[in-house]
């Protein structure tokens, strides 16, 4: 009978272990998936940066708002930034979703005026997108380090 119920005891809290365990296992996953979105977002941002030049560039060059193939890869890159944001903004609270919808719009309103402005207006286009990127990007990081 004190078999019994050693086996029983050793069951329940071989039992609770695994829970757990499990626990551990989905909480660095949920983690690991955060930080994945973190780092795409953060390449999706520099993307439309580099396109933005892109545009600029070609807009100098040619004297208009830069080529079509240009301009819809500066856009796809603004999209795929969005997409991200979205994701990323609904793990989040009212305000940081704003933040982030507000920043997408500010990169769309910056690729499409991007081919016709001087390289000190387009760096002056993206001083308020920096500062919104930069508060993303320090929201990436805590809420990962919550997440551990």
């Amino acid at each position: 009978m004190l078999i019994a119920v050693l086996s029983l005891l050793t069951s329940i809290f071989n039992g609770y272990l695994n829970n757990k365990f499990v626990g551990i296992i989905q909480s660095n996953l949920g983690r690991g998936e955060y930080m994945r979105t973190c780092k795409e977002i953060i390449d999706a941002y520099f993307q439309v940066k580099f396109r933005a030049g892109l545009i600029h560039a070609n807009g100098t060059v040619a004297g208009a708002a830069g080529s079509p193939t240009a301009q819809v890869d500066a856009a796809n890159a603004v999209n795929k930034f969005a997409a991200l944001g979205t994701y990323l903004a609904n793990l989040r609270d009212d305000e940081r979703r704003g933040q982030y919808t507000e920043l997408s719009r500010q990169l769309d309103k910056i690729v499409s005026e991007a081919g016709r402005t001087s390289p000190d207006q387009l760096n002056n286009l993206f001083e308020p997108a920096d500062r919104l990127f930069y508060d993303m990007n320090n929201d990436c990081v805590k809420s990962a380090k919550a997440a551990s």
